[in-house]
């Protein structure tokens, strides 16, 4: 027990260097002079927007698929389709929590 107390108190300044703001490295430059930051967010909103339309094509095709079956069981296509959907979405969340 004294040894796990003694450690963290050893990393502490370790842990409060990570979420310390004040010590993030400053916006880097590009070499075309343009933000790295800025770099980065647009190419990731050009991402989500990719990925929105995909969501919402295979959203629309579950829902065709839903309401035009003759059986209550899903197929393995559809079933498919809703792991890449259930992917999309969560890549997206996480790419838009990130910005």
């Amino acid at each position: 027990m004294k040894y796990a107390v003694l450690l963290f108190l050893i990393s502490l300044p370790l842990l409060w260097a990570q979420v310390n703001p004040a010590t993030q490295p400053e916006d880097l430059k590009l070499p075309n002079g343009k933000s790295w930051n800025d770099a980065i967010a647009k190419a990731d909103h050009e991402q989500n927007l990719k990925d929105a339309r995909e969501l919402a094509r295979i959203s629309a095709e579950i829902r065709d698929e839903l309401e035009g079956g003759k059986s209550l069981v899903l197929s393995l296509k559809t079933l498919k389709k809703v792991e890449d959907a259930e992917k999309l979405a969560k890549d997206l969340r996480s790419r838009m929590r990130r910005n």
